[in-house]
């Protein structure tokens, strides 16, 4: 059985103190806890700091182009479901040049985890304004204030049709592992955006900003996480500084209704080549 050290691979290289740190230690454990070994679980990453947890992450990974991780990690699915795929990136990656691909990634339900460590601002490249920084926020690209309205995730990914949508913050990480592994059992498109505080260049939205703001949706008393509606205006309410599992929807994920489902509830793509057809296609490109 899989132990955390097997799920540790190279040492992490973020700034002491990132969000990205939690949401790393996070995921190794919920994949011990679920029984998972390394060989399972394919992790796929987008560029900038995020897009390092590939690296970090013990188990097959795939560091892919800025934006592209969820065509790849759909792809990787398709290609084999019995392995767990986990996307993974940032706000600039995901909701910025990825966010043609995140929108069609939520429609399409194919059965993967797609976690976001959102910090509100570019990091890698030294602190420019994100997808996700708010109006007015003050960078060394806006230095007047961010005159655009912030991409809302949680409503686009909602109304785009994913099927499980939730939020959590690197400050509390019990509830982001249970989060993380909701969603990782969860058959379907699951987008968890992380709060993931950037303490190198962003001093606004701080891991105390964020304990004095957060309200956690999960200990709130009659909230519905399969009302589609209450979930948007709740979100709403909170101008989307929430935590929970926000949304939840049980439909049929994609591989189901294209390929059609074995009573397993899993469909095996021909991935075995014969040799006269494998070396047609070798004679075709040699000419």
């Amino acid at each position: 059985m899989a132990t955390l050290a097997d799920f540790r691979f190279e040492k992490a290289t973020w700034c002491p103190g990132c969000g990205d740190f939690s949401v790393l230690a996070a995921l190794q454990q919920v994949c011990v806890r679920m029984g998972l070994e390394p060989e399972d679980v394919c992790c796929v990453s987008g560029i900038g700091c995020s897009g390092k947890i590939s690296q970090h992450f013990g188990s097959y990974g795939f560091h892919t182009l800025h934006g592209r991780s969820l065509p790849t990690a759909q792809g990787i699915k398709m290609a084999n479901q019995d392995l767990t795929v986990i996307a993974a990136g940032g706000d600039g990656d995901g909701y910025g040049i990825g966010m043609g691909h995140f929108i069609h990634a939520c429609r399409r339900n194919v059965d993967i985890t797609y976690i976001v460590m959102d910090n509100h601002i570019y990091g890698l490249t030294t602190g420019q304004a994100s997808p996700t920084s708010k109006k007015g926020f003050k960078t060394k690209t806006s230095p007047t204030g961010v005159a655009e309205e912030p991409v809302k995730p949680l409503e686009l990914a909602i109304v785009a049709g994913a099927s499980f949508v939730a939020q959590a913050f690197s400050g509390e990480l019990k509830q982001m592992q249970r989060i993380i592994e909701e969603g990782m059992k969860h058959k379907g498109f699951s987008l968890i955006n992380v709060f993931s505080p950037c303490v190198t260049f962003n001093r606004v939205n701080t891991y105390e900003w964020f304990k004095e703001n957060i309200v956690n949706l999960d200990e709130e008393e009659g909230y519905d996480k399969h009302n589609k509606a209450k979930a948007l205006q709740r979100i709403g309410e909170t101008d989307s500084v929430c935590t929970g599992i926000l949304y939840q929807e049980d439909r049929p994920a994609f591989h189901e209704a294209v390929l059609g489902a074995t009573d397993r509830g899993t469909v095996k793509l021909p991935l075995e080549i014969p040799q006269a057809e494998m070396q047609s296609l070798m004679d075709q490109f040699r000419r």
